[in-house]
């Protein structure tokens, strides 16, 4: 729980961040969250169709730059995802409003997952901004040629094994709230429409992100880094199976549940 003090920085960034303005900008980081996870399930659809494209969030903003009003929403993106992940760093730092009386442990499990949040809306703005410039990259191309370079060492190779665990974990925790319904205490409604798309949402997701780590695991063990290069392999890995299409599409509208789950969370999350 945040303690609001009368004087120095503490109570400065309590005010920041306590103000409407500040919060409206922060709210919409969900909403061009959700923006991008509704276009990489689209790509994801459009590919199990036979379409072509990247299904990460390089992908969604390439796609989304090349649209009319693209470039200017993405300007848009790259304020918003900064705010929100201001907004976490704060959490991060002071910890949450709403977190009530927590223990240490729990609290600092909460900080720890307030950084991790901003470190991937931080990583949003980047890859929005490099896109505004016109400079922009895939995410899995870079991801794939960072895996090669680790795994020239053994000590690479176990980082990256240790990195696909982690993402297996935060897979597992997606997939754990998912199917519990916990992100349901940090949102101002228990809406049915809601509660399903967060489900269904972080069930996908969670999925997706699990998939992620096995890949990068297996890309170790068979020396092939094309197979770590992120969401987009995990997601056209998964085309490739039986009933691969059908699969993919299946996955495409998860990942799109969480879009909407991410648009109504502008509204009624907690901040």
């Amino acid at each position: 729980m945040i303690e609001v003090s009368t004087s120095g920085p503490k109570s400065a960034v309590n005010r920041v961040t306590r103000s409407r303005v500040f919060e409206r900008f922060a709210r919409a980081g969900f909403v061009m969250a959700g923006v991008v996870h509704l276009l990489i399930g689209y790509l994801a659809v459009r590919i199990a169709f036979g379409g072509s494209g990247s299904t990460d969030q390089s992908g969604a903003m390439a796609e989304l730059a090349t649209k009319p009003g693209g470039v200017p929403a993405l300007v848009f993106a790259v304020a918003a995802f900064v705010f929100m992940a201001l907004w976490r760093l704060t959490e991060a730092a002071l910890g949450s409003r709403d977190g009530g009386d927590e223990d240490r442990s729990s609290d600092l499990f909460h900080r720890g997952k307030a950084l991790a949040v901003a470190l991937v809306y931080f990583g949003y703005a980047l890859t929005a901004f490099s896109f505004v410039r016109g400079s922009g990259k895939s995410s899995g191309g870079q991801n794939a040629g960072l895996s090669a370079r680790l795994m020239e060492s053994t000590g690479g190779k176990v980082a990256l094994v240790v990195a696909g665990l982690v993402i297996i974990a935060v897979g597992g925790y997606h997939i754990y709230k998912g199917a519990t319904r916990k992100f349901l205490e940090k949102l101002h409604t228990h809406n049915g429409l809601v509660r399903k798309l967060g489900t269904v949402g972080y069930l996908s997701k969670g999925s997706a992100i699990a998939g992620v780590g096995v890949l990068v695991i297996v890309a170790v063990n068979q020396s092939d880094p094309g197979k770590a290069s992120g969401l987009d392999a995990a997601l056209k890995t998964l085309g490739g199976q039986p009933f691969g299409p059908v699969l993919l599409v299946a996955a495409g509208l998860g990942i799109a549940a969480y879009g909407l789950y991410d648009l109504a969370c502008a509204r009624y999350a907690k901040m």
